[in-house]
């Protein structure tokens, strides 16, 4: 079983360039295999819309709290590292230009030696989209286009597309992705919805703030719906983080892999870069060796 970290890159400005430093080089030194970036490219003190991973609906940053552009993050990541896994965490296609967006996806990939895992989600965030200028209503439909867009940007030596919401003329778009055809696009989201989108299009999913008990059902209905289509299990890894809720010991990992997670990813960093070495540390102690041994889930084996 693999074992990731998430870095949300909120807070303290003058030191966010050192909570990258420490969380890349030690979570690399210590045995991670992925480190993963959060995007919103802006806050709200007030929002309307509600976040779904909390019970009230509300959001755990608030509006004065800045986060780092994922990419940018990952760029300075990959020039710290050589093995770590750099991923999005997600990214709100939907929201973004489609060409910057697969232009910046290739150019991570290239830079990172091919350690690029593009995780995608619609978003939630209905004041981010309106202060971006781009409609709230329809993103799940514009996520699927602007997603087979890039899928021609990255794989031919002349793309176009022409979709309901999209036109894009014959261009050439350089350098292609190091990963073949492309790095995998790793759907979030917890929905019937979102589980199709990753059985249609994905290569992975990315569950958050899930338990093992809450994460095995909705494996099952991925697994159902993967097995409608003709793929098998193996054809998506599924990744799952617990956020806030307690599952950080071995006893969670291995209940985890029970209900067929190949990946767990755990917040770190929230108490700032004094103390995320040796929180990562701590991590990679108790549930390493743990890990190492739990291999792959029965699903993937199959």
């Amino acid at each position: 079983m693999k074992l990731g970290l998430f870095l949300p890159l909120a807070g303290d400005a003058t030191r966010l360039r050192e909570m990258i430093t420490v969380a890349a080089t030690v979570g690399e030194s210590a045995g991670f295999h992925s480190l993963w970036f959060a995007e919103h490219v802006a806050l709200f003190d007030a929002p309307g819309s509600r976040y779904p991973y909390a019970a009230d609906g509300s959001f755990p940053l608030t509006g004065e709290v800045g986060i780092v552009e994922p990419f940018v993050a990952i760029a300075f990541a990959a020039a710290l590292t050589t093995r770590i896994r750099l991923g999005t965490g997600i990214c709100l296609v939907p929201q973004r230009p489609p060409l910057y967006t697969a232009k910046q996806v290739a150019d991570a990939d290239v830079l990172s030696g091919g350690r690029l895992d593009f995780g995608v989600g619609i978003g939630w965030l209905r004041e981010e989209f309106e202060a971006l200028g781009v409609p709230f209503a329809g993103r799940a439909a514009r996520c699927r286009e602007y997603l087979a867009a890039m899928r021609s940007l990255w794989t031919d030596p002349v793309s176009r597309y022409e979709g309901r919401l999209l036109r894009i003329p014959p261009l050439r778009m350089f350098p292609k992705p190091i990963q073949k055809p492309h790095p995998p696009i790793i759907f979030g989201g917890e929905s019937d919805a979102a589980l199709r989108r990753v059985a249609d299009l994905g290569q992975g999913w990315y569950g958050f703030s899930l338990l093992p008990d809450e994460a095995a059902p909705r494996i099952a209905v991925l697994d159902g719906m993967l097995a409608e289509r003709g793929r098998a299990p193996a054809s998506v890894e599924v990744s799952v983080s617990p956020y806030f809720k307690p599952a950080r010991d071995a006893a969670a990992l291995r209940a985890y892999a029970e209900a067929g997670v190949d990946q767990v990813i755990y917040l770190v960093g929230l108490r700032g870069p004094d103390t995320v070495a040796a929180e990562i540390e701590a991590l990679a102690t108790e549930l390493i060796p743990t890990s190492d041994r739990l291999g792959l889930p029965a699903r993937r084996r199959a």
